[in-house]
């Protein structure tokens, strides 16, 4: 009785699965569209430069290591920078899709 129920719950599971792994592509394929046509800050903009284009982050965080690199967080994404320059800008997870503003 055991096997039988543990072999329907298996196949009941391999069934279902390849319709979720289609579905978390084409939210991902989505997500990565939307965040293409994003107004993000650029590599190479300054601090200042990034203040004044998309405002006062929510939180700054301390500069660590050596060269110093600080973090500025926003609402969708955050901000990296070595000294006083943008290395590179990172989308928080699940704040892209049906987001319409930048």
């Amino acid at each position: 009785m055991t096997r039988m129920l543990l072999t329907l719950m298996l196949t009941a599971a391999a069934l279902l699965a390849p319709e979720a792994v289609v579905n978390a592509d084409v939210l991902l394929i989505e997500e990565v569209r939307q965040a293409e046509s994003m107004t993000l800050p650029a590599n190479g903009m300054n601090q200042e430069e990034v203040r004044a284009n998309f405002g006062v982050p929510a939180q700054v965080h301390q500069p660590v290591g050596e060269p110093p690199i600080t973090r500025w967080d926003y609402e969708r994404w955050s901000v990296y920078f070595e000294y006083d320059l943008v290395l590179f800008t990172v989308l928080k997870k699940g704040h892209v899709l049906d987001k319409n503003k930048d």
